[in-house]
């Protein structure tokens, strides 16, 4: 496991009483360094060379961590491809790949389309859906990272781009609850920032002070950068590199392989006291 020791980048508090103003899906994307190591690790300001050893006792503080659901603390069940293509159509989905080689956003474009056709394509997501649920597992290491946060009496939120009954289900079967957990139902949802800053409002924490963690560089960590918070990419299978982090101009705080690697990049890096 790699760590790249530096001091944390210091960040301003973003004002939470501007959800409202978050309508809006063009957001500017935060610039930082775009490279990688093999493990976990924090990408810090270049201009920063001297180790953290030497400000180990200015750790930033953490309040709240939000998760997301598919991908993150489950194990990705659901054929999206396949999905979108269901969607789309072959010949269209092929079209809109090419224009966007990192992802589709598929509620983005269903959004655009009359309400009939909307209601179709709702249709068939939420038959992908269904079959995923029925084959819902827990993501190795959520259970113990879970346990860790309620130890130290940190903040547990969730926000997803699936269904409500999704992440019910998901509360029931696996005894984990996260609050505020807001479904696609809530609107705008990610990469909006307005669900990360909603849970930052009821939580009474500011932004920098949560962080957003997620296996999608253009929801997950898009959401939390424009939300002024902290972010941690999990990329399981090393999907993810720095042309990535170029297409988008995006590039997350930490990159993890698993959750379990969460759990020791909170207590190397962050003030956990309640």
């Amino acid at each position: 496991m790699i760590h790249i020791n530096c001091p944390p980048k210091s960040r301003n508090p973003q004002s939470l009483n501007s959800i409202n103003s978050l309508q809006n899906p063009s957001f500017p994307q935060s610039r930082m360094p775009s490279f990688l190591s093999k493990s976990f690790l924090r990408l810090p300001p270049k201009s920063l060379p001297f180790p953290m050893s030497t400000v180990a006792a200015a750790k930033s503080r953490l309040r709240g961590v939000v998760f997301d659901m598919d991908g993150t603390l489950t194990v990705p069940v659901i054929d999206f491809a396949a999905m979108y293509k269901a969607v789309l159509g072959d010949v269209e989905y092929k079209r809109i790949k090419a224009e966007n080689p990192s992802g589709i956003d598929i509620l983005h474009h269903i959004d655009s389309w009359t309400a009939e056709k909307q209601q179709e394509a709702y249709k068939i997501i939420a038959d992908f859906e269904k079959q995923g649920l029925d084959r819902l597992q827990i993501m190795p290491g959520a259970a113990e990272l879970c346990g860790f946060l309620d130890a130290k009496k940190i903040r547990r939120g969730l926000i997803t781009r699936n269904v409500k009954d999704a992440v019910d289900l998901f509360h029931q079967r696996f005894g984990m609850m996260f609050s505020p957990a807001l479904s696609r139902e809530f609107r705008p949802y990610k990469p909006n920032p307005a669900p990360l800053l909603h849970i930052c409002s009821t939580w009474d924490v500011q932004p920098n002070e949560v962080m957003m963690v997620g296996d999608s560089l253009k929801d997950d960590v898009a959401c939390g950068k424009n939300a002024g918070a902290l972010t941690c990419l999990l990329d399981e299978n090393g999907r993810y590199g720095s042309q990535d982090f170029a297409n988008l101009d995006l590039t997350p705080d930490f990159k993890v392989s698993s959750l379990i690697e969460v759990h020791s990049l909170l207590k190397s890096n962050f003030d956990l006291t309640p």
